[in-house]
């Protein structure tokens, strides 16, 4: 396959004669062609026990053998050190919003989600990591940092190996996580405790 030179008059319109049989049709500016892409996705060891617990109204996390943070959804890993992490965690279905933002952009397949809605890092109950998730049961404008959300599941009759069973995550009630404890400053703020525990602890023992 060889490359046909184009004639300088050509490239920019300019000189250009059309035939008579198209002369009066409106110019070709763009090309729309709809493209489709499908493929297989085989998920981890790790991946694969997450999703299939999802069947069971269950929510897995990783426990890492250095330093004991729980990881959702797990890798199989502790991406902070390289080690392997195959300790499975069951965690509860309740947790708090670490961070949020109100988008107003349409999710495709999604036309039973009005716009805007709100979009979450959900922290769980004895998780040290946040995942997305949509939060609904209440006006977007009350949605904040450190409220406290459950799981909203579908029936059982509907559950498959997948995080979509939970529909979206609705407020609890319950009193909101401090701010300065929220999210990922979560972390922080249980290897301080950790770090006063074991201060408190070398000088009782001195």
């Amino acid at each position: 396959m060889t490359d046909t030179p184009i004639p300088a008059e050509a490239s920019d319109g300019v000189g250009v004669v059309l035939p008579p049989s198209i002369r009066d049709v409106e110019p070709v500016r763009s090309v729309r062609t709809p493209i489709r892409l499908e493929y297989d996705f085989i998920p981890s060891a790790a991946a694969q026990q997450y999703l299939r617990a999802y069947g069971e109204k269950r929510i897995l996390g990783n426990r890492s053998p250095v330093d004991g943070a729980v990881f959702v959804p797990p890798r199989g890993v502790d991406p902070r050190h390289g080690v392997v992490a195959d300790e499975m965690v069951d965690l509860a279905d309740i947790g708090h919003v670490g961070s949020f933002c109100v988008t107003h952009l349409p999710i495709p397949g999604r036309r039973d989600l009005p716009v805007p809605y709100v979009s979450a890092w959900i922290h769980l109950d004895g998780a040290d990591i946040g995942f997305l998730g949509l939060v609904a049961g209440c006006a977007n404008e009350d949605v904040r940092i450190g409220m406290r959300v459950r799981a909203v599941w579908k029936p059982d009759g509907e559950l498959g190996d997948t995080a979509e069973n939970v529909l979206h995550w609705e407020p609890t009630g319950e009193p909101d996580v401090p701010i300065a404890e929220a999210g990922n400053r979560a972390w922080g703020a249980k290897q301080a405790a950790a770090a006063d525990d074991d201060a408190d602890g070398g000088d009782s023992g001195a």
